[in-house]
């Protein structure tokens, strides 16, 4: 069954409006109405940035890892 997801907002007077393709005219809809949920995006300055990975990848072999996987890609 394909379905349609339209981001809109209700009006104070408690309406919303939406635009259908023209082969959905004249059909039953079923309509649900999930609130967003508004995610805080908390801003870090740089050096917390840096000081919360740094190192994340020490001591680590990227080079044999990626020449591993591309081994095991190509069998």
């Amino acid at each position: 069954m394909l379905s349609y997801k339209f981001d809109t907002k209700i009006s104070d007077k408690g309406t919303f409006s939406i635009h259908l393709e023209s082969d959905l005219y004249g059909q039953e809809l079923e309509i649900t109405i999930v609130p967003k949920k508004i995610k805080k995006i908390e801003k870090q300055k740089a050096t917390e940035f840096v000081k919360k990975w740094a190192g994340f990848l020490k001591n680590t072999d990227t080079d044999r890892d990626k020449y591993e996987y591309l081994m095991r890609k190509q069998q």
